[in-house]
Parts: C-alpha cells; structure tokens; sequence
C-alpha cells in the first residue's frame, strides 16, 4: 500500500471525507516527508519514515489512547527529535499514550508518569521528571 493508502486504511472507521482529507493534510504539514511521497509505497520508506507514517495512520482514527512501543529504535537523532517533539503535541491535545522505550531520558522528559520495569517487574513508578532526578534512576539508566 502507499502511503496515502495507508492513511486512508486509518481512518476506515469515518465516512467524513472532509475530515479525512483534513485530516490527512494536517499529518503530513507535521510529517512533510510523506507528503512528498504519498504515492510511494510504504514499503520501500527508511525506518524513520516508517515511524511517521505508523504514527500518523494511528491517529488517523482520532484515539483516545495511542500506544507506542519504541518508537525511537534504529533511527537517526534528529528523527528521534521529531518522534518525540509529536508525541509531546499529541499528549497536549489529550490523547493518552501508552509509551514503551529504552530511551529512558527522552521517555521520562516527554512522561507525565513514569514505570521502570526490570525483568518484568515494576522496579520504580512516579511523576515523570522527578524520576530523571532520582538518583537510582540516573544511575541505571541514564549513565550518571
């Protein structure tokens, strides 16, 4: 599929055309690199297009809660910068996400809420910021 199919499969749900097409524009004003290949297949995207455009098709649906698991892997930093920079506006507009990363710096900066999870177990919970104080956190995952 391409990616402008792609974006239209996420908003199978909606029968507004207006608000598709709307929204499909607004995706890819914040994603300008889609739009310049809107008829290339989706496939054939680096990985941090990929991102965008997964991203993008998700949201496509208007979710009240948007689950991401590592959205920054293998991407090059200033990608992993834009990742970030949209999933902080899209919590600012309310949609709750569910964010599952290694990058513990840039998940606790961009977290209202904060798990560390250690084999599988809850090890530390708390507000976001505060664990990027924490000393243990620091410690075991931020290499301070």
């Amino acid at each position: 599929m391409t990616i402008q199919e792609n974006l239209l499969m996420g908003a199978y749900i909606s029968n507004d055309k207006a608000q598709i097409n709307a929204d499909i524009e607004k995706w890819f004003s914040i994603f300008p690199r889609l739009k310049e290949r809107a008829a290339q297949l989706a496939g054939t995207l680096s990985g941090g297009e990929q991102q965008m455009l997964a991203m993008a098709r998700a949201l496509m649906s208007h979710p009240n809660l948007l689950l991401l698991d590592e959205p920054s892997m293998g991407l090059a930093p200033i990608m992993v910068e834009k990742i970030f920079e949209v999933v902080r506006n899209i919590s600012a507009q309310g949609v709750t996400i569910l964010l599952v990363e290694q990058n513990a710096r840039l998940a606790l900066q961009a977290a209202h809420r904060g798990y560390v999870m250690d084999s599988g177990v809850i090890t530390m919970t708390g507000n976001g910021r505060e664990m990027l104080d924490d000393p243990r956190v620091k410690a075991a995952y931020l290499g301070e």
